[in-house]
């Protein structure tokens, strides 16, 4: 769902119900609007206003683990792709072709996965644009070089013993990688997004209701609608990890790339 609509939908519709409020509060008879009643409504809504509260903390929380995570894991993915370069180089110049597979895919994998982003140097297949991160020519990609290191015949004890490990880097390479589009995928609840702004518009049409019509009670209905929507929209900018105002940078493959390309 689109970060900017959303937001402005929820702060307009914040405000449409305190201005509701307001207009309700006018219409009201006296007996309605005593301070008796007032007490009660506040002292009601207060609870809903605690369990709104801890809703949003949750979804703020979850979010944001989960953008950390997928940082976390592209960091990974990153360093297991420099050290299996680090042990094809050591191999010798059989691996060459392997090493050029691993390049494609690095450099593919960045223009593909940040397409706002400078793209980076050197030939490699240009895909169109996706919604999903996941994209399985790339994924072929990396399986091409599993297929080349298992073909690999090493002469002496030496390579067979770095066949072994370049063998299980490559395998967690590509586990990695499977970790890290599992972790790219939505993981905000839109039931209990919706179900909590809902909640909201309640309170701030309560709150018109029974606030005093002044200056002050305006601007103030008004930054808080603009501090709730700001947290809805930090929920989705989080929920994305790799697109929007926040997003994780493509600066750990660059690093694994220009390794790659050092030697």
């Amino acid at each position: 769902m689109p970060t900017t609509p959303t937001v402005l939908g929820v702060f307009g519709a914040l405000l449409c119900a305190s201005a509701l409020g307001v207009n309700l509060q006018r219409r009201l008879a006296d007996q309605h609007r005593s301070k008796e009643t007032g007490d009660h409504v506040r002292l009601i809504i207060s609870i809903l206003v605690t369990f709104t509260a801890v809703v949003l903390g949750l979804l703020i929380s979850s979010v944001k683990s989960s953008y950390d995570q997928f940082e976390s894991r592209l960091n990974a993915l990153a360093g297991d792709i420099t050290e299996l370069d680090v042990r094809l180089r050591e191999y010798g110049d059989d691996t060459a072709p392997i090493r050029a597979k691993l390049r494609t895919y690095v450099a593919a994998a960045i223009a593909d996965t940040w397409p706002n982003e400078t793209p980076p140097p050197g030939a490699y297949p240009k895909f169109p644009p996706s919604l999903s991160l996941e994209r399985r020519q790339l994924g072929d990609m990396l399986i091409d070089a599993d297929i080349a290191i298992g073909k690999l015949d090493p002469s002496d004890l030496f390579r067979k013993r770095l066949v072994t490990q370049i063998e299980n880097q490559m395998s967690a390479t590509m586990t990695q990688r499977r970790l890290l589009l599992a972790t790219s995928r939505d993981t905000i609840s839109w039931t209990l997004l919706i179900a909590m702004t809902a909640w909201l518009v309640i309170v701030f049409a309560v709150f018109g209701v029974i606030a005093p019509r002044n200056v002050v009670v305006y601007v103030t209905i008004l930054l808080c609608a603009l501090s709730f929507s700001s947290a809805i929209f930090f929920i989705l900018e989080f929920d994305g990890p790799i697109d929007g105002f926040i997003y994780v940078s493509s600066d750990s493959l660059r690093d694994a790339l220009r390794h790659i390309d050092a030697s």
